[in-house]
């Protein structure tokens, strides 16, 4: 009966999740697409090329690390990036996270500020073997099987930019009033299994979404001149596949018996691939001149497509002593180089990235101090932009880099039953851009929680 309960409620959560798809969107369906009607909600410049701003797609608790995935696991909390992680799951996980955001944007002619933030990603996960039954049953803990489900936004975009055009110092030719808003999504359901030191996992997504970029250009020398918008609605959906492994080995000495023991201490490879994915596309372009409240509509056509996503892979190692330390290092690339999407093209730049972290804990036994149970988290970051930027004046420019500082917390909360839950936090402070061209400092908030419960998949017995 237990088990129909959680069958249950697994399946009323992936309804909510679904549910909350246009809120993690941020886009408003409207009849009528003109530029007077895009409401962007964040103004960040460089979400104009390809997909957008790409959106994090770890949680809290590794943010708080600068990220690291690839060899990253723990007991208690989700590993989104690599599905390998879900094999040493102990306890059922149900995660949630908002998250807030100020930038500060600077280029050599405007300096503009905006706030911005959404609920960041909900998910659930947990183990096929409970290892309370394995305890008492005195059963092997060699071998264990875990699975997730989750739902979180992959880019966005929203930008509300004026470009003035001049053909002499103090003389206006043409203002375009650039604005874009909406982002992509994805559904992601992972499964992955251990079996002494190795592990392995796969995950399927489920990514779509629709984005709206609009050009109104308007003659403001020019009165009785005719304005004119050009608009693309562009939305796409399709499939992605990822697929990750870790290798975990212990350190031993010998106990009182002569037996090899494990001594606590460990290290952990892991590695993550991400092959290319084809989506289908499709774009509703829309031109129009018009002057007052006259219009007359140019092209209203929609044009079905490919879109490709490029591929990508990430290594990590850790050093870990349980419930102590944990430190990593982690190395990645994607092949911006391979996206195509013929009907929004941009030419994109490989990326790569190197991050830093760590996480420790005083005493997680502690009953005096509740501060010596807290997980101190921090990490660095280091990371290329696949968009790159020219200045039209100069024709100097390149591609747009990322560094970033993390620091994190992680709360342990005691719930009924004696069940052990946390709530995390983590703030980012990073720059992102081009030097000199246009530049993003920024500061990210993140707020998530992790409700942790052993009784799914519990057997018990009555006498």
């Amino acid at each position: 009966m237990r088990t129909k309960k959680h069958i249950s409620l697994l399946a009323g959560l992936l309804r909510c999740s679904l549910g909350l798809v246009m809120l993690l969107m941020g886009v408003e369906a409207n009849a009528q697409l003109q530029n007077d009607n895009i409401v962007p909600k964040v103004n960040s410049p460089l979400s104009r090329f390809g997909l957008g701003d790409p959106v994090r797609q770890y949680f809290v608790a590794s943010s708080g690390m600068a990220g690291l995935s690839a060899a990253w696991q723990d007991p208690y909390h989700l590993n989104m990036q690599n599905p390998a992680a879900l094999g040493h799951l102990v306890s059922t996980a149900f995660e949630g996270a908002l998250f807030a955001k100020n930038s500060n944007f600077t280029s050599p002619t405007a300096e503009d500020n905006t706030w911005g933030g959404n609920l960041e990603y909900l998910a659930l996960g947990f183990p096929f073997r409970n290892q309370i039954n394995q305890s008492l049953d005195r059963k092997s803990n060699d071998w264990n099987v875990g699975m997730s489900i989750a739902l979180m936004p992959f880019t966005q975009v929203g930008y509300n930019l004026s470009l003035i055009d001049t053909i002499s110092p103090g003389v206006e030719q043409s203002t375009n009033n650039l604005k874009g808003a909406g982002g992509t999504s994805r559904v992601r359901w992972g499964v992955g299994g251990r079996y002494r030191q190795f592990s392995f996992g796969a995950e399927i997504g489920f990514l779509f979404g629709e984005i709206i970029n609009s050009r109104l250009v308007q003659f403001d020398s020019l009165p009785t001149s005719l304005s004119a918008e050009f608009l693309d609605d562009f939305s796409f959906r399709g499939t992605t596949w990822n697929f990750g492994a870790q290798y975990t080995y212990s350190f031993k000495k010998p106990n009182a018996d002569g037996e090899l023991v494990p001594t606590g201490k460990r290290i952990i490879l892991g590695a993550t691939f991400a092959s290319e994915a084809t989506e289908d596309a499709t774009s509703t372009q829309f031109i129009r001149r018009y002057r007052g409240v006259q219009s007359d509509t140019l092209v209203l056509e929609t044009i079905n497509d490919e879109m490709i996503l490029p591929s990508s892979f990430t290594v990590g190692l850790h050093y870990q002593e349980l419930n102590k330390l944990n430190v990593g290092i982690e190395y990645g690339q994607t092949n911006w180089d391979n996206y195509s999407n013929p009907l929004k093209p941009d030419r994109l730049t490989n990326t790569s990235f190197l991050a830093i972290g760590g996480e420790f804990v005083p005493n997680y036994k502690s009953y005096n101090s509740y501060f010596q149970r807290i997980r101190y988290r921090a990490g660095v970051r280091l990371e290329t932009d696949p968009r790159t930027l020219t200045s039209s004046a100069t024709g100097e420019g390149g591609q747009a880099e990322s560094r970033s500082v993390t620091l994190g917390f992680g709360f342990p909360l005691v719930m009924p039953r004696q069940q052990v839950s946390f709530v995390n936090t983590a703030v980012e402070f990073g720059q992102i851009g081009v030097d000199g061209l246009l530049e993003e400092n920024f500061v990210r908030f993140t707020l998530g929680f992790t409700f942790n419960d052993n009784s799914w998949f519990f057997k018990r017995k009555f006498n």
